[in-house]
């Protein structure tokens, strides 16, 4: 019998718990109604690759090189894990070649500049390059060491209309004036 008592005792306290339920989710929700939750703090990084943003989606793009030469190709820009990177693939053919690409963009909270990784068909490893909006350009900057030499590069990315944006990339040897070795135009699909 009192094993009885005991398992109606836990039954009732059950049904009461469950009928109850609503009524205390009830008063939660008006408890956090009054009080507002604190602000949480701002996700480090989170404005700066806000503004990159424009990059998302499916892009068709002509190369237009500086022997006059022209390429067409297609990328893709998507968000990375978190929100905390910018993953652009690209592929391109024409009398210039057959390129492919993987370009993924993220801020360097502690540097305090966008990096950028850049893998390719024609190079091993990553071209890493270091970027800043210049007013309403994105420019990024990279060195390579060529023997004795070194060549400069600078890429300026901006948009240039609804849904329409335009890349350059120049080129300098050693310490001469760069110059410009690809213009990008692309459309967004």
């Amino acid at each position: 019998m009192k094993n009885i008592f005991k398992t109606g005792t836990i039954v009732a306290a059950f049904v009461v718990l469950w009928l109850s339920l609503p009524l205390w989710a009830a008063r939660q929700e008006k408890t956090s109604e009054k009080s507002p939750a604190p602000a949480q703090a701002a996700k480090p990084g989170a404005a700066e690759m806000d503004r990159l943003k424009f990059y998302l989606g499916e892009w068709d793009y002509t190369e237009t090189y500086s022997n006059g030469a022209k390429n067409a190709g297609v990328y893709t820009s998507k968000l990375g894990p978190g929100g905390n990177s910018l993953i652009n693939t690209f592929h391109s053919q024409g009398p210039v070649g057959d390129f492919e690409g993987l370009l993924i963009m993220t801020w360097d909270a502690r540097e305090k500049v966008y990096k950028a990784y850049v893998f390719g068909t024609d190079f091993p490893g990553a071209l890493v390059e270091t970027g800043q909006f210049e007013s309403d350009a994105l420019v990024y900057r990279a060195e390579i060491p060529m023997g004795s030499a070194s060549v400069k590069v600078r890429n300026s990315t901006r948009l240039t209309g609804p849904g329409t944006l335009v890349s350059e990339q120049f080129m300098a040897i050693k310490d001469a004036p760069e110059k410009l070795f690809v213009r990008v135009e692309a459309k967004k699909r």
